[in-house]
């Protein structure tokens, strides 16, 4: 399938989308400084969901190119997620006017998020060297996930102090490498089609970790795992159905 003519500033522009929506999330702060640890976990069960429909929608669109190519990228995505995140738990540094195990874990959060944000926006940006309609279903997947995340960061800031406002800047913020990298990977795999494989493959292999690893343990400790497993099943089922539609 011939890819459709996408202009770089459409790019930026949908993957600044992803990243603003990591921002709403501090919203039920507006009404609310208690959110109920159950929904928390539930959304975060979604999103899990929806991260691995999407990666393996990356993963399929990867092989239509190079089979092996493909792999080599999710091994290179794993391995950059990996090596970021065991990066980011050895720091002890303050974070804004944090100190402490309170600094160490908002710095956490929000460093990892920021970290696997660079793998998103590779994503968004070779989705787009793909296709227009692969690269609209891999940024709405990624900005729907990223509300939840927004969430999850705002209940590490918000209860230490942080305002409203200020999480969700720092909630944006964790995100803006996906328009960041969006770019520079769309006019990459324009100009390189080759490694167009590799960039899919590593942004899946980054996403499935960050899915497996850090969103699903902590939906599982907010809510039961029949829920979970519940919420999970039908987010992702939804999601390859979105895909389907949206490339048919």
């Amino acid at each position: 399938m011939d890819a459709l003519p996408v202009s770089p500033l459409s790019v930026f522009l949908y993957a600044l989308l992803t990243a603003i929506a990591t921002g709403l999330g501090a919203l039920p702060f507006l009404f609310t400084r208690k959110v109920l640890s159950r929904h928390l976990g539930l959304a975060n069960a979604a999103a899990a969901g929806l991260m691995l429909a999407a990666s393996f929608g990356l993963v399929y669109e990867g092989v239509n190119y190079s089979l092996g190519r493909t792999l080599l990228g999710v091994g290179l995505g794993l391995l950059f997620i990996l090596l970021s995140h065991r990066y980011l738990r050895g720091r002890d540094v303050s974070f804004g006017a944090l100190n402490g195990l309170d600094a160490r874990k908002a710095l956490l959060i929000v460093g990892i998020m920021t970290l696997h944000s660079f793998a998103e926006g590779v994503g968004v940006g070779v989705a787009f060297g793909g296709g227009e309609a692969l690269g609209v279903f891999i940024t709405l997947a990624i900005a729907v996930h990223n509300i939840p995340e927004g969430l999850a960061i705002s209940l590490v800031l918000i209860p230490r102090g942080v305002s409203v406002l200020g999480a969700a800047l720092w909630s944006v913020f964790s995100s803006l490498p996906q328009p960041l990298m969006a770019v520079p990977a769309f006019l990459f795999v324009e100009a390189f089609k080759p490694a167009l494989p590799v960039g899919l493959g590593f942004a899946a292999g980054a996403m499935i970790w960050m899915a497996v690893a850090e969103i699903l343990p902590d939906a599982l400790k907010e809510a039961r795992a029949e829920e979970v497993a519940t919420v999970l099943t039908l987010s992702a089922a939804l999601m390859v159905a979105f895909q389907i539609l949206l490339g048919g």
